[in-house]
């Protein structure tokens, strides 16, 4: 007999029974609507948490692993703010069988109101985010109190005509008051839970977050989950979300049979590439169906996120802005792939390797931590994840055509020194900012452009590269596989020339857009069609 849950939330028939936690993955809007084109098991889409003004939340790490399938965050509530996310989500098309979400927070019951007020007209229902446990002022502290809850809740509910959502912490002394509480304000339904904690984790005798404190998640935290959804089921009778540390179809059975109507999936999809989501939720569909439980099997509780120390030995300096920083170990790392590097006290940043033996790359100085590691003492010792993302693979009967700028030259070099007879296509401001020329050359033919003329071609890397693509013979032009990578109006240009010549499945790009988890859970690195960078890049076909 089939036990799949029914594919109904507040009234509206969806296409599945799962949402993806807040502030999980689908935290852009381009994600989200990859989600709604390519995974339909997932009904209600949540959205990340949305504030009245814009927050840059904490600086990264903002993700660490402390077992398999467990995990801590803290990203401090980041989001565009109300106006821009009402701007955003203008943009989205909804299917008619999806229900959209919207997670809101505020610091008081105004602001609460304000956001409702402005995201309402785009939204299916507004979620209340009354559980954070690591952002000071916000979440936990106020869903503590049934009174501020029951306040909360009820004046959202007299300014807005649409379902809301209370999401519970499992943090208080009694989750059935606030659940009562929330529902006599008039909660159409309830989510629960949110992240249990905070707690800390280190790693090598320092605090891996920087915020020290965070929300643990996964695995660990199902008994957690199931305890407070038998104690809310039990005391209201609204339908109720049910996330917390669901991985496979005997998690969601069990939560089904402690009242819950929606499953949500969250840090079970650590490390998947946006085609192994669609996949693993089908194969979940499949074991609820079918009384099985195989879904289990796609997920990756082997996901390293732990940290290796490495010693800084030398320290080169390129440019004013432009450093190359080379370290005392040998790094396992596959032409393509990248690392994290974590120097406590400053953050981690994501880095391509320049070299893997030894280590070593390029630093351009574009904020706070990159200017921090221009001076960094010879001698500091640093920690380093990874790698992660995906290898570059161009086949043997490819000649590779890399074409480089800024630090995209460590993107490329490695891919162009492993598979041989590669041209390397470099751009630069000036003949300064230069670097790795001689080793380039000792792999590869080099094509150098400036800017102003001071070395190689006097223009843009994108116009050599034209020139040179123009002079190819047509059956040459059917062998070559491209790898950009850098800044994306270089990289934009590159694919816009490449496209003239070559196929599109020929083309693999790079952009140095914002990455901060490296598994593919915070989604800050969204490209435009709705990949994420860490996952299912960093080079995406064009």
């Amino acid at each position: 007999m089939s036990t799949t849950p029914n594919a109904t939330f507040l009234g509206k028939a969806i296409s599945g029974p799962f949402t993806i936690p807040s502030g999980i993955i689908a935290t852009a809007v381009p994600i989200m609507q990859y989600v709604f084109s390519h995974v339909p098991q997932v009904g209600v889409m949540t959205t990340k948490s949305i504030g009245l003004e814009p927050r840059l939340g904490y600086r990264e790490p903002i993700l660490s692993q402390y077992a398999p399938g467990c995990f801590v965050n803290a990203v401090g509530l980041t989001n565009p703010g109300a106006h821009a996310s009402a701007e955003a989500f203008a943009q989205l098309t909804v299917p008619a069988d999806r229900f959209l979400l919207t997670s809101i927070f505020g610091g008081s019951v105004e602001e609460f109101v304000a956001v409702a007020k402005l995201l309402a007209p785009y939204s299916d229902g507004l979620e209340l985010n009354l559980s954070c446990p690591h952002a000071k002022g916000y979440g936990m502290a106020m869903g503590q109190d049934p009174d501020l809850v029951y306040a909360i809740v009820a004046a959202v509910k007299a300014a807005v005509d649409i379902p809301v959502v209370p999401k519970l912490t499992p943090n208080g002394a009694d989750i059935t008051k606030i659940a009562q509480a929330a529902v006599l304000a008039g909660a159409d339904a309830l989510c629960a839970i949110n992240t249990v904690g905070p707690g800390y984790f280190s790693a090598h005798g320092h605090a891996v977050l920087s915020n020290e404190l965070g929300g643990m998640s996964g695995k660990g935290v199902l008994p957690i989950g199931l305890k407070c959804l038998r104690e809310m089921t039990a005391a209201v009778d609204v339908p109720v979300i049910a996330c917390g540390g669901i991985s496979c179809a005997d998690d969601v059975r069990a939560y089904q049979a402690a009242g819950a109507s929606l499953f949500g999936v969250g840090s079970a999809l650590v490390g998947m590439t946006s085609p192994e989501i669609g996949s693993y939720f089908a194969a979940l569909e499949q074991d609820l169906a079918e009384s099985t439980n195989l879904s289990e099997r796609q997920i990756q509780y082997d996901v390293d996120m732990h940290f290796t120390p490495v010693t800084l030995i030398e320290r080169e300096r390129v440019a004013d802005d432009i450093v190359i920083l080379k370290f005392d170990h040998k790094i396992d790392i596959q032409a393509g792939e990248f690392i994290f590097l974590w120097v406590p006290g400053l953050g981690e940043k994501p880095f391509s390797a320049l070299t893997d033996d030894p280590f070593s790359l390029v630093v351009i100085d574009v904020g706070e931590f990159t200017q921090a590691l221009m001076t960094l003492p010879v001698g500091t010792q640093a920690y380093v994840r990874g790698p992660h993302g995906q290898p570059a693979l161009p086949g043997d009967q490819r000649k590779v055509i890399a074409v480089a700028g800024g630090t995209g030259l460590a993107a490329v070099y490695q891919l162009a020194r492993d598979y041989g007879g590669a041209d390397i296509f470099v751009g630069a401001r000036s003949a300064d900012r230069l670097y790795f020329e001689q080793e380039c050359r000792d792999c590869a033919d080099v094509y150098i452009a400036t800017d102003d003329g001071s070395a190689g071609f006097h223009g843009r890397v994108t116009e050599l590269l034209e020139v040179h693509l123009a002079q190819m013979a047509p059956a040459a032009l059917e062998r070559l596989v491209f790898y950009n990578c850098g800044p994306q109006a270089m990289v934009q240009a590159a694919i816009t020339v490449q496209k003239k010549f070559c196929d599109d499945t020929q083309i693999f790009s790079a952009i140095d857009y914002l990455t901060k988890c490296g598994v593919g859970i915070c989604g800050a690195c969204a490209a435009p069609d709705g990949r994420r960078l860490c996952v299912d890049g960093p080079f995406l076909t064009a």
